[in-house]
């Protein structure tokens, strides 16, 4: 577990003092990069889930459900 706090712990300190523009671009850059991006944009969404209300995570998870729904990714039911 220690490896992974501090894993949180790298990405946060490298996000911070970001501006709105900074956070953009390392979420595009993350967003179909290298797997080894991963680990930060679960970090990026653990920090926006734990400070947002229960509405905008129902929002998020609408949101999410249709991506499944709607991505040729998503294994087909049978």
């Amino acid at each position: 577990m220690a490896v992974m706090l501090d894993l949180r712990q790298a990405v946060v300190q490298k996000m911070i003092g970001s501006d709105q523009n900074g956070l953009r671009e390392m979420i595009e850059g993350s967003i179909g990069a290298q797997e080894a991006a991963l680990p930060g944009l679960g970090v990026a969404f653990e920090l926006i889930w734990k400070n947002i209300d229960q509405s905008k995570q129902n929002e998020l998870i609408t949101v999410l459900e249709n991506a499944l729904k709607s991505s040729s990714a998503a294994p087909r039911a049978k």
